[in-house]
């Protein structure tokens, strides 16, 4: 076997990873120290809007790939996934399929995914949410308009709709997710509930209910109105619009 010259740089510590050559004491090379710092510059200037999808991936990545060129790892996630909001959506499972992103990088990135659900999340809790419906939206676009699959949630609210809960109930597949009316109801008298919002996605984009969402929401306000509870509404929430059944007099 051939000894490497001492010109040629040492392969990558894992498949993926963006060749870096370090200097004498280290230090990453000066043209990527260089857009690093670029980066930060701006994002604290500016903050958010002073740096495009790919920039703000790439500043998140710097954390958790600091020996590496993180700009063709971050271009790669992109275009897996469509955009940002579908990177951090995505899970480990398909994250780490993409070159360059192992399982450090994938819990980072779904860690910052968990922060936003949480900010989203505490703008409602505990809160009035017929009142706060512009902050419940926000946070139902938050948790799921960049889900792959569907998901079905209910919100459970008190005598003076206060969000008491909100739990998933089910998981599915791109265009089906299973409903089980009687354990929603099991559930809101568990909780001690008083009215429900239900809320589930389609991964398609498009929000328009489904015969079988039309049938499966009637099954539940049948079986909620016969315990007196009540069905505020039934959101599904597309890409970047979201149906009210309430809304289209479906309710």
């Amino acid at each position: 076997m051939s000894t490497p010259s001492v010109n040629e740089p040492p392969l990558p510590l894992f498949e993926g990873q963006e060749l870096i050559v370090t200097g004498a004491k280290g230090r990453l090379p000066s043209y990527i120290e260089n857009h690093r710092e670029r980066l930060r510059k701006r994002f604290t200037s500016g903050g958010a809007n002073a740096v495009p999808d790919y920039e703000l991936l790439e500043l998140l990545l710097f954390r958790s790939l600091p020996r590496c060129d993180v700009k063709p790892v971050a271009d790669r996630l992109l275009k897996s996934f469509g955009d940002f909001n579908r990177v951090l959506s995505a899970p480990i499972s398909r994250l780490t399929e993409v070159r360059g992103v192992g399982p450090a990088v994938a819990n980072d990135l779904k860690l910052i995914e968990a922060a936003a659900h949480r900010m989203a999340q505490a703008r409602i809790l505990r809160s009035p949410v017929l009142s706060s419906w512009d902050a419940l939206l926000a946070y139902c676009r938050t948790a799921m308009s960049h889900l792959e699959t569907e998901e079905f949630r209910v919100l459970f609210l008190d005598r003076k709709n206060v969000l008491i809960a909100d739990e998933a109930q089910a998981r599915g597949t791109v265009d089906h997710v299973p409903v089980y009316p009687r354990e929603i109801i099991k559930r809101a008298l568990e909780l001690n509930a008083s009215a429900l919002i239900l809320v589930h996605n389609h991964p398609s984009g498009d929000p328009t209910p489904s015969q079988c969402d039309r049938e499966m929401t009637c099954q539940i306000e049948t079986a909620a109105q016969a315990l007196g509870l009540t069905l505020h509404d039934h959101l599904v929430i597309g890409k970047s619009a979201e149906f009210s059944f309430k809304s289209a007099g479906y309710l």
